[in-house]
């Protein structure tokens, strides 16, 4: 939650004031939960539905993502249960309820770089081996270049670096080593492996010894525009008078997972104020 007092209530207590209703989650996404769940009293009290409705809750998106949707996803292929659909809740819309729909997310991979060298007294360098400059360079041959121009869904992927690091106290020692963080958040252009390959392509120019550890989070993805988009697409434009932007933008959620298993596209409420000190959504926009 952050600071608690910067907070105008208990952020885990949940409060309603003017219309507006405050608390961590209330847009990512236990609103969304929230109006899944009314939504599905609403329908169930009117109609006999041919299938099931299921709502998936879990709180493994945010970690490491082992349990949760994935676990629940060979459940049911253990059990020979077939998903015709699903809509995620995350928060799609930038600044209005109703302007964006997810189709797809970039995938998502980080590199951790170490380059190594040999320590010394930076007074007698040519006795040392500094890791730091080959490790500049190094980065330099990593985002020198776009990885892509993009694609018909996707924005061009991006590699960004998050961190360098020499752990380095004292100013007249040459480090043995050199670390470095980064990101690229990839279209359908590449999948991991093929990235990965390029990545080591581009550090092997630079010589030396190093070692590249790379953890996948997700692969890109996209739901081709079809019934399923347009049928969301219909009710929002019926129900908000808003015609949404087919989007891939943005992180990834567990979608990244159900798209092996059936059409799944995201939509939820408006972003805006997610992770942040008074998270909060309008009443109106859970009704809508």
């Amino acid at each position: 939650p952050g600071d608690l007092a910067a907070w105008r209530v208990d952020p885990f207590a949940g409060e309603v004031q003017d219309g507006v209703l405050y608390g961590r989650g209330a847009v990512d996404m236990k609103g969304a939960i929230g109006a899944f769940v009314a939504a599905t009293a609403r329908f169930l009290a009117e109609h006999r539905p041919a299938g099931s409705i299921s709502c998936l809750i879990t709180g493994d998106e945010e970690g490491p993502a082992v349990n949760g949707t994935r676990k629940l996803l060979a459940w049911l292929k253990e059990r020979g249960t077939r998903l015709d659909a699903c809509v995620v809740g995350e928060p799609t819309n930038p600044t209005r309820l109703g302007e964006m729909i997810k189709i797809g997310r970039r995938g998502s991979l980080t590199g951790s770089l170490t380059v190594h060298g040999v320590q010394g007294h930076a007074a007698y360098p040519e006795r040392a081996e500094n890791p730091i400059p080959r490790l500049l360079a190094m980065l330099r041959a990593l985002s020198a270049e776009p990885l892509d121009p993009g694609s018909a869904y996707f924005q061009p992927s991006e590699l960004v670096i998050t961190s360098i690091d020499v752990g380095n106290r004292a100013s007249n020692v040459i480090p043995s080593e050199a670390r470095a963080t980064f990101n690229v958040r990839f279209n359908d252009r590449h999948s991991a492996s093929s990235l990965e390959a390029r990545l080591r392509r581009l550090l092997n120019t630079g010589g030396g010894r190093y070692d590249l550890r790379i953890e996948v989070s997700g692969e890109a993805f996209v739901t081709e525009p079809g019934p399923f988009s347009e049928l969301l697409e219909s009710l929002i434009e019926r129900e908000l008078g808003v015609t949404p932007e087919l989007s891939t933008t943005g992180g990834t959620s567990d979608a990244r997972f159900i798209k092996d298993v059936c059409p799944v596209v995201e939509f939820g409420l408006v972003g805006a104020t997610i992770h942040q000190v008074d998270e909060r959504v309008d009443l109106a926009d859970l009704e809508g």
